[in-house]
């Protein structure tokens, strides 16, 4: 068996085993839901980018929020829609591993610019008089070039591993490429692959203590000033929400992963599995598109001018 690890070039997905009678009726779903998530995205993103009034640090974030929400669902749809339109639901290792790659780091990219976020609403409530000295131009593309290099540079090493492991099987019981599940196929689990995803989970976990810490700490303040509870209601709320409905996401899809039996509905393995690639990247946008006024009032001016 070890002799035969190098063939091993393909792999054979089992997600979508028994959608064969309403596959179609799925793949106009699918497709009318990634298109859904790039309108939504592509507005916010171009309005910020158009209107100078935007050029804020809590916008620039939700910028790049909806650019990493596209990147992260470009990692899944096309592949997806093009398997429901096959007979047969393969992926190359390199695809397999890209895929993986992509659909990590985006989640863990979340996690990182949803911090940065926190952090400016805690500057910006609970210390406005060094507000424009820590948000400056250099400051902000700092932390965005951090945001995004962090959880990548983790991710990459992961993937890394996972390429260089030895596999004995090459049947994946998902719809998508993760590396737990092809490090599951390993001849001999590797001890980093514990170790690594360890540590992944640990930075997430201390990205998700830190938002959460900031905005106990923002709610202990904003109880002595209505000031500051009508400026946490109008620009933290959405953050929460978007927050929330990330982890609820991930949580499904880690159950699944960790504790997925052949007992459950497989189309409710694939909810589970999909759940973090269509409602965050479709709620973020809708969220904060709807409660900041600035950006809503720019959206319909635009609209009303188009009509």
């Amino acid at each position: 068996m070890m002799d035969n690890v190098s063939v091993v070039s393909m792999f054979t997905m089992s997600g979508l085993s028994g959608t064969a009678h309403y596959r179609v009726t799925l793949f106009i779903l699918t497709l009318l839901c990634y298109c859904v998530i790039w309108l939504v995205n592509v507005t916010i993103i171009v309005t910020i980018i158009v209107d100078k009034n935007l050029h804020e640090p809590m916008y620039i974030f939700l910028c790049n929020l909806c650019i990493n929400g596209l990147y992260g669902t470009a990692g899944f749809y096309p592949k997806f829609l093009i398997d429901l339109l096959s007979a047969s639901h393969v992926i190359s290792y390199s695809g397999c591993l890209l895929q993986g790659f992509v659909l990590h780091s985006s989640v863990s990219a979340d996690f990182s610019i949803l911090v940065l976020m926190a952090f400016d609403r805690y500057v910006a409530i609970c210390q406005p008089l060094t507000y424009h000295s820590v948000m400056t131009k250099g400051n902000i593309g700092m932390f965005v070039f951090f945001a995004w290099l962090i959880p990548h540079y983790l991710i990459l090493v992961s993937t890394i591993t996972t390429a260089i492991t030895k596999l004995c099987g090459s049947h994946i019981p998902k719809i998508y490429c993760i590396n737990y599940l092809v490090n599951r196929l390993a001849c001999t689990p590797p001890l980093a692959d514990d170790i690594i995803p360890a540590i992944n989970y640990t930075v997430s976990l201390l990205y998700i203590a830190l938002i959460f810490w900031s905005y106990l700490y923002l709610i202990k303040n904003i109880l002595h000033s209505g000031e500051n509870r009508s400026k946490f209601m109008q620009t933290c709320l959405p953050h929460l929400l978007c927050l929330n409905t990330l982890v609820i996401s991930i949580l499904f899809d880690l159950s699944y992963v960790r504790y997925g039996t052949s007992t459950l509905p497989q189309s409710l393995k694939n909810f589970m599995a999909i759940e973090f690639l269509v409602v965050p990247p479709i709620l973020n946008p809708l969220i904060y598109g709807l409660k900041l006024t600035q950006i809503r009032n720019r959206i319909v001016q635009f609209y009303l001018r188009k009509n």
